[in-house]
This record gives structure tokens, sequence and C-alpha cells, in this order.
């Protein structure tokens, strides 16, 4: 039975699932040691959190072949953390915390309380606390141990020719149609007229508050946050790191029901209400509000775009100089190249295009082809305009060495580190004990060298 090495994917994969979700899909959490990995014990529930997901994203498939993958890649997860303590390598309370407090906030979002959350699951909160705590640090230590194991393995470029050539060729991936952009964006500038009069109006608002209003009903009538305005403004518990700057600092600084002075943030500006702390956490409400750009001021720079890009089209100016000398986000300065966030690449696929330039219609453009100026949100939900180059399309094709040498040499990279891993881990596993349980004592540990 071959499988592949997921490394620490599936100790990580766990966290993604609340420690609760197997007892509210099949009504019973069942416990006990399944294996022995030095000092260290693999639970059934830690098989089973992982088994409950990959059922939800895979379907059932094989159970039992399944579960002994997943074991076999928490037994690896245990060594690496065995590793990692013997290595003294560090994972610190507020790492943990950070994502700890990501995953309560979460949940109590989910089922609105404490009880509801002990109702649905069976644990009280100190007890998916501590499973929380537990499931994290050990993903973050293994995965820190992964990394320093792995970090040293490098690919050269004949490396890389031979992994290509090593695939089968009906196994090669269909590479979808990806485009390289460029962009010149002009946002105008909110007036000081325009900031004063949001300030008056915030400043009305928070006085209404202290005269007795209720913050809640207020923030569903007039912030300007859609995510929290439907919920009374409330944000839900957050730690220290979590906000931005300033919104962080002036709620941090309140008791419960206080009402902070006007903050402003890159989002607009702020009144702050805290309603509970909690330890290192507290929860908040807010009401914001973001100053608009006049319309005035939108027409000059839809204009301007334009003019642009018609100076442009002439050859008068290129995209790059243009981006320069007129844009006013951080793309300009490397001339309008727009970098992919979402792999660091200067290419997106048809999805992203769709959602990132809706209202552009780049696949129906040709190379070197640039729009006119077309309205768009910033980042931090700003009006502002601007024309876009269709630099480079690739069309859907097989994988092959000239197009996807990027995307081939990080497989042949993540391949290589993969053989690295199988390696350790077969001489870590030989020289630690482990004892299964007899229900996974048939299982083949390829990786592992258990059981061959």
């Amino acid at each position: 039975m071959k499988k592949t090495l997921f490394i620490v994917a599936i100790s990580f994969f766990t966290l993604h699932l609340s420690p609760f979700t197997l007892r509210a899909q099949e009504g019973t959490l069942v416990d006990g040691v399944a294996a022995v990995v030095g000092k260290n014990i693999v639970k059934y529930s830690d098989i089973e959190r992982s088994y409950a997901q990959l059922r939800l994203k895979s379907g059932a498939g094989d159970a039992q072949a399944n579960r002994c993958a997943i074991l076999e890649n928490l037994i690896l997860s245990q060594l690496l953390v065995h590793k990692g303590e013997v290595d003294s390598v560090e994972v610190t309370d507020d790492e943990i915390n950070q994502y700890l407090q990501y995953y309560l906030k979460n949940d109590l979002r989910q089922y609105g309380s404490k009880e509801a959350l002990r109702e649905a699951s069976g644990f009280s909160y100190d007890e998916l606390k501590e499973q929380y705590e537990r499931m994290i640090r050990t993903s973050l230590l293994s995965r820190r141990v992964e990394h320093q194991i792995t970090e040293g393995v490098k690919v050269t470029p004949a490396e890389v020719v031979e992994f290509f050539n090593s695939l089968p060729a009906d196994s090669l991936p269909m590479m979808p149609e990806r485009y390289e952009i460029s962009e010149i964006v002009i946002e105008p500038v909110i007036t000081e007229a325009e900031r004063d009069r949001v300030r008056t109006e915030l400043a009305g608002l928070r006085e209404r508050v202290i005269k007795g209003e209720k913050f809640s009903m207020l923030a569903t009538l007039y912030s300007q946050d859609p995510g929290s305005a439907k919920k009374g403004g409330e944000l839900g518990f957050f730690s220290r790191g979590d906000m931005v700057g300033e919104f962080e600092s002036a709620a941090f600084a309140l008791k419960p029901g206080e009402v902070s002075p006007i903050i402003e943030t890159q989002f607009g500006f702020h009144i702050i209400q805290l309603i509970e702390r909690r330890g290192n956490t507290i929860n908040a409400r807010h009401i914001l509000l973001i100053p608009k750009v006049s319309s005035d001021d939108l027409l000059k720079a839809r204009m301007r775009l334009d003019s642009v890009a018609t100076e442009i089209r002439s050859g008068s100016i290129s995209f790059e100089d243009a981006a320069r000398r007129y844009g006013t986000n951080d793309n300009a300065k490397q001339g309008g190249a727009v970098t992919n966030p979402a792999d660091g690449s200067n290419r997106f696929d048809a999805d992203a295009v769709r959602e990132r330039y809706y209202a552009v219609g780049i696949s129906g453009m040709d190379e070197g082809q640039v729009s006119n100026a077309t309205a768009f949100k910033t980042d931090d939900n700003r009006d502002a305009y601007r024309i876009v180059r269709l630099n480079k399309k690739y069309p859907s094709h097989k994988a092959n060495l000239t197009d996807d040498y990027d995307n081939i040499y990080n497989a042949a990279l993540a391949a290589a580190k993969q053989r690295h891993m199988r390696q350790w881990a077969q001489r870590q596993a030989a020289k630690t004990y482990i004892r299964l349980a007899p229900e996974f004592q048939d299982c083949t540990f390829l990786n592992l060298g258990i059981n061959q």
C-alpha cells in the first residue's frame, strides 16, 4: 500500500477542524492511545478528527487505508516534535496564543456563547482551549523542525529537467490560462473638509451613546463596516496583534462599557466600546465611518487616466514611465507590474483575474492592449480608478519546461525535500520506540520503514 508523505500537513490539517467536529457529525467522540512514539502518544481522536475532515473533502474511500495514512503522518509529526524538544526548538506562548485566540474566537462566533459551544461539542471552553493548545504547539513545532531538516535541500536546473522528463506524458497537468498584467492607479486624495465632516458626524454619534442611546443600535444603523454592523458593531474576542495598531491601542485602553474618543485608521474613523475583557483578549464593538472622495475628484481621476491611456496607445509615453509619473499605489515604482499575492508570481489565472479585474474584461483583451479607466475599490475600501494593460496571455496547455519552469522547479524541489524527509523519518523511526494499537498493526508505513 503506497502512500504519499504529507510530512506535517496532516498535523496542521487537524488544526483547521474544531476538536469537536467528529462528535457533532457522528455523535460520539471515542478516545484512547492509537500509538506510542517514544515518550509521546497519538490518540484515536487525533486520527478521527483528520479522518472526518478527509471525508468532508474527498468522500469515504478506503476507511482503514486512510486511517493508516493519517496515523503514519501523525507518527512522523511526533518524531519531529521529539527532535524539536531534544534540540530545544522554541515555540513561544505568544505564537500559540495567536492561533489559539483565532480558533476559539471563530468557535464562539459560530455558536454564539460558551454554553452553546459546550452543548455542541461536549467539552467545556477550558477543555477546548487545552486541546487547541496541544494541537497548535505540535503543529508549529513539527513544522519548524521540518523546515530545519529540509532548508538545505536544493535542486539544480539539470535536476529540474530530469524530474520533468521522469513524469509520464499522460500525467502532465493542464496548466490553466494565465495572464501577466500591469496597472496604473489613481486614488484621489480625500479632502480635509470631508475628513472634518466625518469626524463631526461620528462625534455626534458618540455623544448620543454618552447620553444613553445603545451603541449597538447606532452601529447597526450607521456603521460602514458591513461585517460587524449587522451584529451591532460587535467584533468578537481578539488579542493584541489581531487589529491595526491605532485601533488596538485604543480598544485595550478601555474599561468595560467605556467609549473611546474618535480613532483614525487606514480604514476610516472609529469609535469603540469595550464589551468584555477576558485574560489577554477583549470583545469590543465599533462604529466605522469612511470619508468619501468627492465626485469631482473621481471624475478628474477618470479623465486623467483616459488621457494617459491615449498617450500610451499613441506611443507618446511608455506604460512603465506613465505608471511611475502618475500612479499613486505601490505598483507605480515597478512601472505598474502587478504581483499575484497568492503565490508571489507575476501571473494570474482566469478566476483571480475575474475577481480582481471584474470590470476590465481582461480575458477578452489582446496582448499589449490598454483598457479605459475603470472604477474600483482599493484593499482598504477607497474609491479609485485604474487603467490596465494585458502584458502577456498564456493559453491553457500541458505543462512544459519553457512556459512553466517555475512551477516545475517548485515541484522538483518539493519532491527532493520529500525524499530527504522520508530518509530522515526512516532513520529516526528505526531508533525510536514505536508501539501500535492492535487495529493498526497491519498498516504498512512505507515512508517510515515500518511493517514493510
